[in-house]
């Protein structure tokens, strides 16, 4: 069907001659290509779009309803000497932010950085004892 109503006649539009065809095919292919090129800048602009995004996101800090939200439950049991240390690593990041530093998040911060760094952990599991052998 072309669009016109059956029996309303010829159609205006249509051509005699057998290159209008190939002149038809050709402004096919060349909408197809136009088409198919603002569909890759399209896709391309939202990737762009989706990694400006991703880099924009809102902090943690603040995206959440309180230091719980998004957070397993953990028991945590410290030795003194690291209860010291913590409360005084808290009071001094404070300083330098210029801002309350929740104790869950300076905790999770100490593990995720304890994380990154196996080999300093190794080190304090050595002094408490792992790794000794008691083999001859």
């Amino acid at each position: 069907m072309t669009g016109m109503k059956e029996g309303a006649g010829e159609d205006p539009f249509a051509s005699n001659d057998e290159s209008a065809g190939v002149e038809d095919a050709a402004t096919e292919s060349s909408t197809s290509e136009s088409a198919t090129t603002e569909a890759e800048s399209a896709a391309a602009e939202t990737g762009e779009s989706s990694r400006q995004q991703r880099s924009m996101q809102i902090p943690y800090k603040f995206r959440r309803d309180g230091v719980q939200d998004g957070r397993e439950r953990v028991p945590l049991f410290l030795q003194s000497d690291t209860k010291s240390g913590e409360r005084d690593a808290q009071r001094e990041l404070e300083d330098r932010f210029d801002d309350d530093v929740s104790l869950t998040d300076l905790r999770e911060a100490l593990m995720k950085t304890g994380l990154d760094h196996l080999d300093e952990v190794e080190e304090h599991l050595e002094e408490w004892g792992y790794g000794m052998t008691f083999d001859e």
